[in-house]
Order: structure tokens, then sequence, then C-alpha cells
């Protein structure tokens, strides 16, 4: 079960901190969210998982989004956003992608979606800071009603 760490909140919109099973987040009206490359290979980490759950690779590849922008899937009645932050899966991503990213996915949420699921993208097998993504979600969510929750497992928190 997940545990709350910190709960930042700012104007309508919050970014909830916990520690736990991404998939077994309490909502299934939660979107999810996390990062790929435009190759779609997502062959370790977290990707893996998800494309194990969600599958649909093919779907994916047929959207032809480039770093920067989001693929998106809808499964049971959720949408799965893949934001693609690199160009192929052996590449690291930088912080600037991601953040075009996030606006990106924003884009598509604010017509769509109340919360969004995820894990502390970019900061897994990707090498990025939490301490720098943390801002950039901030930035790129806090003038929404979008509430994010990031999900840890207690060794990464």
């Amino acid at each position: 079960m997940a545990t709350p760490e910190t709960l930042p909140c700012s104007a309508g919109w919050r970014l909830l901190h916990m520690r736990g099973d991404l998939f077994t987040c309490p909502s299934t009206d939660d979107a999810l969210a996390h990062c790929i490359s435009e190759d779609c290979r997502m062959g370790a980490g977290v990707a893996l998982l998800f494309k194990k759950k969600f599958t649909g690779v093919e779907e994916l590849l047929a959207q032809e989004k480039q770093p920067g922008q989001c693929a998106v899937l809808k499964r049971s009645g959720r949408f799965v956003y893949y934001l693609v932050t690199k160009k192929n899966y052996y590449q690291k991503p930088t912080y600037d992608i991601l953040r075009k990213s996030l606006v990106s996915m924003r884009e598509h949420c604010l017509a769509n979606v109340n919360s969004i699921s995820m894990p502390r993208i970019g900061c897994g097998l990707d090498k990025l800071k939490w301490e720098n993504v943390s801002p950039i979600i901030t930035e790129v969510f806090q003038d929404t009603n979008i509430s994010i929750t990031t999900q840890s497992r207690p060794q990464q928190v």
C-alpha cells in the first residue's frame, strides 16, 4: 500500500509524492505516464513493465512521436501517456526535452484527464535528478486543475 511523503499544493492543482506500486494506484480513473524513447524499445525498468501491462508498441510507433512529444494509448477507459524524451533507448534525456514532453501531455490532459500517476519520471535508468524534475512538473502543471501523484518504491525515496 502506498503511503504519502509530501503534499505541496498551489492554486487548484497538487503534486503528491507516494511510496508504493504505481500499478496499484487506487483509482482506475488516474491516467498513467512514463518516459520512453522514440524507438519504443522499452526493454528495462518501469518502461518494460508498461510494455508488458499495456502492450501497443505498434500503436505507439504508428503515432510517429518525436522527442519532446507525447504518445497516448487508451486502455480500459484510462489514458496511458508515453513521454518521448530521447530518440534511442540507449541515449539519455535532457531536462528541456522532458519539459516539452510534459507540456505535450498537459495539452492532451486538459480536455481529458483530472489526475495522473507516474513514477519519478526520468530519474531511474535515465539518471535525471528528482530535485530538478519535480520543479519542472510544477512549472508545467501548476496553472491547471490536474492532480499528479508520483509513485516510488520505498528504496527509491
